[in-house]
């Protein structure tokens, strides 16, 4: 019975070390746990932080843009506009003719007599 009994005493410090060395290493991993979660938050905080900044600095970064253009490409003056509409109306105008042409569906666009009167101007042009 005395061996049963010292047997029974064995068991039980050995029962009394793992439930120790359980709550040791229960402890750890909520400690462990809650670094993490410190960790994880503070990274969160960290990209929140990042992604504000960089949409400041995008921001910042296209009124520099739109500064820069507008001092190397000023806004046209009103001649130049009105010059640029006539333009590409005319263009639109004559797409028609210039299209069956290149299509070969139509003659050379330009009259004989225009085309004559083009040529001598550009003569003149030429000899002055």
């Amino acid at each position: 019975m005395t061996s049963l009994f010292v047997q029974e005493i064995r068991l039980s410090k050995r029962h009394e070390e793992i439930v120790s060395q359980r709550l040791m290493l229960l402890q750890q991993m909520e400690n462990k746990c809650g670094d993490q979660n410190t960790e994880k938050a503070s990274q969160l905080k960290a990209a929140e932080t990042a992604f504000k900044r960089n949409l400041s600095l995008l921001k910042d970064i296209e009124a520099a843009e739109k500064s820069l253009e507008t001092r190397i490409h000023p806004i046209p003056r009103p001649e130049v506009v009105s010059l640029e509409t006539r333009y590409w109306a005319s263009v639109e105008e004559h797409i028609p003719k210039w299209e069956q042409f290149l299509l070969g569906r139509a003659p050379y666009p330009i009259d004989v007599e225009n085309q004559n009167e083009a040529e001598k101007s550009i003569q003149n042009e030429a000899q002055q």
